[in-house]
């Protein structure tokens, strides 16, 4: 076991994988010798060759359009968009092209295509830089959408990425990359894709979260706690196809949920993860499932962040309308 940041465990993913197998490529903007803007990239470049890890124009079409064809060639892509703010320039590549593939050729060609990218509030980025597009993602059959919250996770899910065989979007919240260090296995290891994590038991209520706000609900579950509530806080993981089972689970065990995401309420993961409650567990519930999320605005400049994203406070106070009611 070592100690490591997420941004740590991401470098070790794609440095185990590189190693597995020959046919792994890595590319993007900037991620060959520079390492990345965030160096997730670092010293794989000086490792395995120019080759294997190399820059790109600073064209996102251009990048999904190489991922495209070397997908059809027998290469397993882990291409980088630098800010997912910017993923609307690969649109057509990604839900167009790569998340159809297997379905338009009848099964004859696959994507196995790892879509990297950072993004995420709180950490002050120019405008188009921390916007959160998971829910644009997961509105398109044929893509997996994957959104760890820890380092441990972050590796096991992006070796699981990089091995499977269809399209995956990994999306790396920026905050995280260096808040916390935790044991990660030095060694090859995966996580399933489409499996929650349940990351504190409790008996009163669920919270489903993911990414940088399953640490916000933690902080509101550990408040709650001192006021005699028992919460439990489930980590989707992967936002899209959703583990069904375990949120059902969950709900039928403690009776109440709420939903908290990061992004803004319209047309988000959250509002999906509450119409599957209430179809299939609606018997279940003594309260309604409300949600957690950013106002419906354009993400708003640094200097409003703060403000703007949801926090602790927010999903303590929604916590108790469902608990008291």
């Amino acid at each position: 076991m070592a100690q490591m940041t997420m941004i740590q465990a991401i470098n070790d993913a794609m440095k185990t994988e590189l190693k597995n197998d020959e046919n792994v490529l890595v590319f993007g903007e900037d991620v060959g010798n520079n390492g990345g803007v965030f160096r997730a990239t670092e010293g794989l470049q000086k490792e395995f060759g120019e080759d294997r890890v190399f820059d790109t124009p600073l064209a996102e079409s251009g990048i999904g359009g190489l991922a495209i064809g070397l997908s059809l060639t027998g290469y397993r892509s882990v291409m980088e968009i630098q800010f997912f703010g910017f993923v609307y320039e690969v649109m057509d590549s990604i839900s167009g092209q790569l998340a159809r593939m297997r379905f338009r050729s009848g099964g004859r060609f696959n994507a196995p295509v790892t879509i990297r990218s950072p993004f995420g509030g709180g950490v002050a980025t120019p405008e188009m830089h921390a916007d959160s597009l998971e829910g644009l993602m997961a509105a398109q059959p044929g893509l997996t959408v994957v959104v760890p919250s820890t380092p441990y996770d972050a590796k096991g899910l992006l070796i699981s990425a990089i091995r499977d065989e269809n399209p995956v979007v990994y999306l790396e919240h920026m905050k995280l990359y260096r808040s916390f260090r935790e044991e990660v296995p030095e060694e090859a290891y995966t996580i399933p894709l489409g499996k929650a994590d349940v990351k504190r038991e409790g008996t009163d209520l669920s919270i489903f979260t993911y990414g940088a706000m399953v640490h916000e609900s933690l902080k509101a579950a550990e408040a709650l706690e001192k006021e005699g509530h028992s919460v439990e806080v489930v980590d989707l993981r992967t936002v899209h196809p959703l583990d069904i089972e375990t949120i059902i689970a969950s709900v039928e065990k403690t009776n109440r949920a709420i939903v908290v995401q990061e992004a803004q309420k319209q047309a988000g993961i959250a509002a999906n993860v509450v119409t599957e409650i209430t179809e299939r567990a609606i018997l279940s519930l003594e309260a309604p499932v409300l949600r957690v999320t950013a106002p419906d605005t354009i993400y708003p400049y640094a200097q409003g962040e703060n403000a703007w994203l949801p926090n602790a406070n927010d999903i303590q106070e929604t916590a108790k309308k469902v608990l008291t009611f």
